[in-house]
């Protein structure tokens, strides 16, 4: 057992992976980028490297509660939350490195200071894929093996797109894949929990606030400086703000409720060009209030912090200190789940999108 856990590890493993995909190094010392010699696998597993990042998780979430069906976004968003934050902090205690460069050819620089095990890409397309078929299969009439199907190609994808771009061995992607399943089995059973807690005591959003707060503030010092503790404050603070939006919808009865919680059976409706039109037009309304959001609150917050820690606008260094990248993050990404789920929804109904 332990010959095989070292032969997953292996970075040789990875860059035969790549080898095969038709990547290969540059020449030594001559600064050129890798050289590509397949591009179908090149844009195959660069596209599906992305369907793990924040880019696709802040266009399909939003657009799922918009146009498809709240109680659905609002599933995914909470597993999601929980899986990554569970991922983040544990490579943050594992610290076990990255494939080594070389043998192994690094396609992305952002998160090359990020520990690799194990694989949040992995843990985040898998749990987005099977949450979905897990909560749609008794709620919508559509072919099981149909959606079955579906899930394991996009979570493969993301996968074996981890190998691809070198940042992750066999072992990382097999982690994240395993700890998922696990998790899901687990928090399962209390998936109707989940559903009802917009209904909860009125000291709810205050537990929605400093729960998540706290857990981002105390999450695991690194020996350097990485990405992972702002990604994962980005990330709760989402959760939050989803959370909060839907206690508030209810509470104050602002928005209507996503049908029931318990499943009901219905039928996919066939597209048509008017609800492509519409649900694009909702989308981009939605985004564009987001960002909007979004940049309002992440400067106004910065500005606060940077004026009561006395430290220089525009100091990039100092949005990296804890006292400020945190309450930062948390600040704006509550912020932005809150307006998804609670304004976006209203300035649909005034502009008569619903």
């Amino acid at each position: 057992m332990a010959e095989l856990l070292r032969s997953l590890q292996d970075s040789q493993l990875v860059a035969r992976f790549q080898r095969r995909c038709g990547l290969f190094p540059a020449r030594e010392d001559t600064g050129e980028k890798p050289i590509v010699k397949n591009y179908f696998y090149y844009y195959l597993f660069r596209f599906s490297a992305a369907l793990g990042q924040e880019v696709f998780y802040i266009t399909f979430l939003p657009f799922t509660h918009w146009n498809i069906d709240p109680y659905l976004s609002r599933r995914l968003v909470m597993i999601w939350v929980l899986v990554m934050y569970i991922g983040q902090v544990a490579k943050d205690i594992l610290k076990w490195p990255r494939p080594s460069s070389p043998p192994v050819v690094k396609l992305e620089k952002r998160v090359v200071a990020e520990y690799g095990m194990p694989s949040t890409h992995a843990m985040a397309a898998t749990a987005i894929s099977f949450t979905l078929l897990i909560s749609t299969m008794d709620r919508y009439q559509y072919p099981f093996a149909l959606g079955l199907t579906m899930a394991v190609v996009f979570s493969t994808l993301v996968c074996l797109s981890r190998l691809y771009t070198g940042m992750h061995t066999v072992l990382d992607v097999l982690g994240g894949v395993l700890i998922t399943a696990f998790l899901i089995a687990l928090t399962y059973p209390a998936w109707t929990l989940i559903d009802s807690l917009d209904s909860a005591s009125p000291l709810f959003p205050v537990c929605v606030i400093v729960v998540p707060f706290f857990l981002c503030y105390n999450y695991p010092v690194s020996d350097y400086y990485s990405p992972t503790r702002a990604d994962t404050t980005t990330i709760v603070a989402a959760g939050a703000g989803v959370t909060l939006g839907f206690w508030i919808n209810h509470f104050f009865q602002l928005v209507a409720q996503p049908t029931p919680t318990f499943p009901v059976i219905r039928s996919i409706p066939a597209l048509t060009t008017d609800m492509l039109v519409l649900g694009l037009t909702k989308f981009m309304v939605g985004i564009v209030l987001i960002v909007l959001v979004r940049q309002l609150v992440q400067n106004l917050s910065l500005q606060v912090l940077f004026s009561w820690f006395k430290v220089v606008t525009r100091n990039k260094e100092a949005r990296r200190r804890l006292e400020i990248e945190v309450p930062y993050k948390f600040v704006t990404y509550t912020s932005v789940g809150l307006c998804a789920t609670t304004f976006v929804p209203m300035l649909h109904r005034f502009l008569g999108l619903l």
